[in-house]
């Protein structure tokens, strides 16, 4: 009767001994996979598709202007608006926006900044060319107009 009498008792503890590391793997992954936007977009862009593509080799040079109607059309109308970092901008404000990039940049490299020029596909010439005029007063003269990455071969 002794063989038939005595019970296992079963460990009701789960074992987390491996616990740590599966939670550093999984935030260790989330932090890589994780990608940070640069900026709210204000404006509508629709971005036209582009016919040549050039890779950049240096993207800390890159200031970006977006120009399209505001998202947030009772606050700010519905003619196209500049936006530069997180700020909507008039036009005239463009060259003190882009001395403090410039500012922004090592010694060396400030001849050197590209201002790329994301404009909605919808939006008129008129705004454009304001934009083009003020930077070249600011002495901004490489300048980039984004799209799409898809290229049309017809």
């Amino acid at each position: 009767m002794g063989k038939f009498g005595k019970k296992n008792k079963v460990s009701e503890n789960i074992p987390t001994s491996a616990l740590p590391d599966i939670i550093f793997m999984l935030l260790f992954f989330f932090m890589v996979t994780t990608v940070l936007r640069d900026q709210e977009i204000l404006v509508e862009q629709k971005i036209p598709q582009a016919t040549q593509l050039q890779k950049l080799q240096k993207k800390t040079l890159i200031s970006y202007i977006f120009i399209g109607k505001p998202k947030n059309t009772a606050l700010y109308g519905t003619e196209p608006r500049v936006q530069a970092n997180d700020a909507l901008l008039n036009t005239p404000d463009i060259v003190q926006w882009v001395n403090q990039e410039r500012d922004l940049l090592p010694e060396a490299d400030r001849g050197l900044i590209t201002i790329s020029m994301k404009a909605d596909r919808d939006v008129k010439m008129g705004p454009i060319s304001d934009v083009q005029t003020e930077l070249r007063e600011a002495d901004a003269r490489r300048i980039l107009y984004a799209s799409t990455g898809k290229v049309n071969n017809d």
